[in-house]
């Protein structure tokens, strides 16, 4: 009876780390990005919000956690908070070194050196 109880106690705890591990912190992770996506927001950026409206960011108003963004040609005036954006369109200039895909389990992947001899 003893090793019958330790071996169920055994798959339950397996399957809490599975879940843990496929679902849980893949989304706080994607959700850690996106925080730092919208804290890193710049004056001049181009943005998409979670209703599909495209924009530039005109303002950031860091007390009240919003932004204003100019659409259109009419260069009408919104005010969002910044939760709402879903994307940042502007291109940036990213680090080498931050832009450096990783493999399977985070490992860095080992990148083919191609010989230069002549």
């Amino acid at each position: 009876m003893n090793g019958g109880l330790i071996g169920m106690i055994a798959i339950y705890a397996v399957i809490i780390g599975l879940v843990y591990l496929f679902l849980l912190r893949p989304n706080s992770k994607k959700k850690k990005e996106e925080a730092a996506m919208r804290n890193n927001l710049e004056i001049g950026d181009e943005v998409t919000t979670i209703g599909g409206i495209v924009g530039r960011v005109v303002a950031i108003k860091d007390e009240e956690d919003a932004l204003i963004i100019e659409t259109g040609s009419d260069r009408v005036k919104m005010k969002f908070r910044k939760w709402c954006i879903s994307s940042v369109d502007t291109v940036k200039e990213q680090p080498a070194a931050a832009t450096e895909k990783k493999g399977l389990f985070g490992f860095g992947k080992k990148k083919k050196e191609e010989n230069t001899e002549n």
